[in-house]
């Protein structure tokens, strides 16, 4: 291990990971992980900062901050990764849903996330692909970006209940989009509300999207309604808190390595719940198998191995 790149994301957690800054830095020198610490100035430059990390050699490269947070840095080990396997990564987790620390089994607390990054034991996860963003947890396209949309302008709730308060107000508000979905072994075309592309089983805190996935299969896994209106989808709502919305006969559920939409009118994308797309109307999700090196708790492939 060499000297760890540490990327904050200052605004992850409503600025959860700003107040948190003294404390990672006290954890590494406790536990003697050597560091070069830097903190994010805006949208997207977490790109920036991990593939300028990757390329000047520093490992791991660690992301202190959200799954939005993650996400970006992500993106930056996999431009720089190209075809092989990235940078060992690693994760702090300091941001409102953490879903894809939860999902992986990372440790939440500062000092322990820090140790699991000093030991620095790793498995190798997929990574999915949306129209050239990359993600780690979650993708979608329709009510689900919307939601992102909702809950950003949203300030007096936090953490979960402002995911599910979001949903609820996007739902009474939306119109559904008429889509052409074609995947490994099948298709559809009809409206839709939404279609939710997961590498892992939950998102937005509380929403088990893809009760299914695994992060390591090699596939992807989707969901999308059929032709539902606001009532029934507000009936829905509640079955994603467990997964059981998959056994309705409105959900469609699939797994495969590559899924492509066609979309009208134009819908936004989030990738990992962050928005870099606000009127697509062809999207193509591929998978990348076994791409992302993750620091994980546990007995895996020590990094200098």
């Amino acid at each position: 291990m060499s000297t760890a790149k540490v990327i904050v994301n200052p605004y992850a957690g409503r600025w959860k990971a700003q107040a948190a800054i003294p404390g990672i830095e006290r954890a590494c020198g406790r536990i003697g992980l050597e560091y070069d610490l830097v903190i994010t100035e805006g949208p997207n430059h977490g790109i920036e900062l991990a593939r300028e990390a990757a390329l000047a050699g520093f490992s791991p490269i660690v992301s202190a901050g959200g799954d939005g947070s993650i996400g970006e840095v992500v993106n930056g080990l996999m431009q720089v990764a190209g075809e092989g396997l990235s940078v060992p990564f690693g994760v702090i987790p300091l941001g409102s849903a953490d879903d894809f620390a939860d999902m992986l089994g990372l440790e939440k607390e500062i000092e322990a996330a820090c140790r699991v990054i000093r030991a620095g034991h790793t498995r190798v996860v997929d990574v999915g692909c949306v129209n050239g963003r990359f993600f780690d947890n979650n993708s979608a396209i329709g009510l689900e970006p919307m939601v992102t949309i909702t809950q950003a302008a949203m300030k007096r709730v936090k953490g979960t209940p402002r995911y599910i308060l979001a949903a609820l107000k996007t739902i009474l508000s939306h119109k559904p989009w008429h889509v052409r979905l074609v995947w490994d072994d099948g298709e559809y075309e009809g409206a839709t509300a939404l279609v939710s592309v997961g590498n892992t089983r939950r998102t937005g805190g509380a929403f088990w999207m893809t009760p299914r996935a695994e992060p390591d299969d090699g596939y992807l896994d989707f969901v999308f309604t059929r032709e539902v209106g606001r009532p029934k989808l507000l009936r829905l709502l509640p079955t994603t808190f467990d997964g059981s919305h998959i056994n309705r006969q409105e959900i469609g559920y699939a797994r495969t390595t590559c899924l492509t939409v066609d979309c009208d009118p134009p819908t936004p994308i989030q990738a990992d719940g962050e928005l870099f797309d606000l009127s697509a109307t062809h999207i193509e999700y591929t998978i990348l198998p076994g791409r992302l090196r993750l620091i994980v708790p546990g007995s895996g492939e020590p990094i200098h191995s």
